[in-house]
């Protein structure tokens, strides 16, 4: 999916309204992005979509020598669910 970005949020639109985003703000001095909500539109659920979105904030993380706290409940069931994928980049307080 192209996804477009702005300051702290990744989204996708259609028709004006946006169906799927993912907010996240910066913590720790810069050091750390925190995922604070993820939200898809039911049309959209069940395709991955969610994921999609917290992939491209790790990636942006990964790029940028950061690390990643999940605070939104999908993306900590996410990082519980996958260490293998995401305990390298999970930031631990």
């Amino acid at each position: 999916m192209d996804f477009q970005h702005e300051n702290g949020r990744y989204f996708l639109e259609k028709d004006g309204k946006t169906i799927a985003e993912v907010l996240y703000t910066t913590i720790n001095d810069g050091k750390t992005l925190s995922l604070n909500s993820t939200i898809v539109d039911p049309s959209l659920r069940g395709q991955g979509v969610a994921r999609q979105l917290v992939d491209i904030v790790v990636h942006e993380a990964q790029t940028n020598g950061q690390t990643v706290k999940p605070v939104c409940s999908y993306a900590r069931t996410l990082f519980f669910r996958n260490p293998d994928i995401y305990q390298e980049i999970e930031y631990k307080s």
